[in-house]
């Protein structure tokens, strides 16, 4: 990519501007989700109050099969306390491990839903797996607008730039608002490393090189986690680096780290690990923008779990 990144050169130029300029820097609150290990944020414009949320969390009981909304509804909570206006709902990718509020909170805060285009190919693989019929559309029109990368955004006044970054899935976007970058899955705290890449569509070098990409902003660059899951010897979740800190430490992907050396590392580690607890219900409802599939004739909705299929 290098020079030729013109992508991750806007980035850069936007990073590095919003450094030099305390307006163009947002504000952002993480939100913890310790059953799901997930931190979702929202971020705002000081100067206009216009705000973004970025990888809510349906709370969601396995073994009842029922919903509620008590980590959404402490969004809702900031977001009203602040007098914030939701103007975006992001996703960074189809998560596997908890269900989207984004449905929930565009009903209650406005806003609009949004991932990678490239979440059609995910609607794809998985809809075939869950055979979900041709009722079910796999071209992305469940979400109100799909990013492709490079494409720049606003919130407010805030520059806001999306970056493909696959390997985890093939849809995984990161999203940079003025100096900080929201980077989904792809990467972890130092101490924790990056990623799996061995779901449907998913490819441990693709993911080498998009933490590469995200690597080459510059090293002050405020990177904001989807996930942590405490390290052996720490003691207290956390959910903010920087890109040299990065570069620095993390025990996957620090600089020295070759390309071969960390897929060998990545298809090794994978190859030990279980599938996440909520992958069917969670993959099934996000590829339809966070709603359950359609109630049937009885007026119930129902999670399929495919047999032997995975």
């Amino acid at each position: 990519m290098g020079n030729t990144d013109s992508a991750l050169a806007a980035a850069t130029i936007q990073i590095e501007a919003a450094r030099a300029e305390k307006a163009k820097r947002p504000t952002i609150a993480g939100f913890f989700d310790e059953a799901t290990f997930t931190i979702s944020y929202v971020v705002h414009d000081p100067a206009t109050n216009e705000a973004a949320i970025i990888d809510s969390v349906l709370d969601y009981e396995s073994a009842s099969g029922r919903t509620s909304h008590g980590s959404a509804d402490r969004i809702v909570e900031y977001v009203t306390l602040n007098n914030l206006k939701v103007t975006w709902l992001i996703e960074t990718h189809a998560h596997a491990d908890h269900i989207s509020a984004a449905p929930y909170l565009q009903e209650k805060l406005g806003g609009k839903l949004a991932i990678g285009k490239e979440i059609i190919r995910v609607q794809d693989v998985f809809g075939k797996l869950f055979n979900a019929g041709t009722d079910f559309e796999r071209d992305g029109s469940q979400f109100d607008h799909l990013f492709a990368d490079g494409e720049t955004f606003k919130v407010g006044t805030l520059d806001g730039i999306a970056l493909h970054v696959p390997g985890h899935t093939p849809a995984d976007m990161a999203f940079i608002i003025g100096d900080a970058a929201f980077v989904g899955d792809t990467i972890f705290m130092p101490d924790f490393g990056t990623a799996r890449a061995d779901f449907p569509g998913g490819d441990a070098r693709q993911l080498f090189q998009s933490i590469r990409r995200l690597l080459s902003l510059p090293e002050a660059t405020r990177l904001f986690l989807c996930h942590d899951y405490k390290a052996p010897g720490r003691d207290d979740y956390a959910w903010e680096t920087t890109v040299g800190q990065q570069r620095r430490e993390n025990v996957h992907v620090k600089d020295g780290v070759t390309e071969d050396e960390f897929v060998k590392m990545r298809t090794t580690r994978d190859a030990t690990l279980a599938m996440p607890n909520l992958i069917m219900p969670s993959v099934q409802v996000n590829i339809r923008g966070g709603r359950l599939p359609d109630p049937e004739d009885n007026g119930v909705s129902y999670i399929k779990i495919p047999v032997n299929a995975v």
